[in-house]
């Protein structure tokens, strides 16, 4: 599978009942992201800060779903200290699925499977993946995390923040880029179009080379 794929659809159950993918996602785009086991330490820290960026997501409108190979039953359990860990309330409603893999199927089918870390029956454990899908169904980002590893959400939603920004705006981000900061203009903007393209100016750096390849230019509003 590259980026710009159609992702696999599927049907897997979940804690919200079985659902296909694709019908799910619907026009949202949506995060994948797998967990080796329930009730280990990683993943519950992983899970209780997705509850807590849940409204970040939803302004993005981004639909997240999370993975392990557990039971059902094991992940209602498990719901309940994720969400005291996160200081939510028993009452409140956990803010979205967890998708039950036992067999490993769909864990193998997209290259998920940490073959380094097996758990007590000595099966590979559930690596920690991360993939981004546009409402297209398009396959847009993957990062693979080893079990031991626990994900940074902060940069999921930034590359989240750049994927929504150049999907229509003609830049691209440069390194360590946060919404607000400047763009790259891309190289395949000709020069006679910047001011067109760009009315908010556009800074060149002169380079040693002479090229002028490196244009920057303010955020766009998205």
């Amino acid at each position: 599978m590259f980026l710009g794929d159609i992702f696999p659809n599927f049907t897997a159950k979940t804690t919200e009942g079985e659902i296909s993918f694709h019908d799910w996602l619907a026009d949202s785009w949506g995060i994948l992201f797998s967990h080796p086991s329930d009730f280990t330490p990683v993943c519950t820290t992983e899970l209780a800060r997705v509850i807590k960026l849940y409204p970040e997501f939803t302004r993005r409108n981004v639909k997240v779903i999370g993975l392990s190979c557990d039971s059902i039953t094991s992940h209602h359990e498990w719901c309940k200290d994720i969400k005291f860990y996160a200081g939510c309330s028993e009452d409140e409603k956990f803010p979205y699925p967890i998708i039950e893999d036992l067999d490993r199927k769909l864990a193998k089918q997209l290259g998920m499977v940490d073959k380094d870390e097996l758990d007590a029956a000595g099966i590979p454990l559930t690596a920690r993946a991360v993939f981004i899908v546009d409402p297209n169904k398009k396959f847009r980002l993957s990062i693979l995390y080893p079990a031991t590893t626990g994900r940074n959400f902060d940069e999921i939603l930034r590359v989240l923040d750049s994927l929504q920004l150049t999907e229509n705006a003609k830049v691209a981000t440069p390194v360590d880029w946060k919404m607000g900061d400047d763009c790259m203009v891309l190289p395949n903007v000709p020069e006679d179009k910047v001011s067109e393209v760009f009315p908010n100016g556009v800074t060149v750096v002169e380079m040693p080379s002479g090229k002028k390849y490196i244009r920057k230019t303010p955020c766009p509003k998205i």
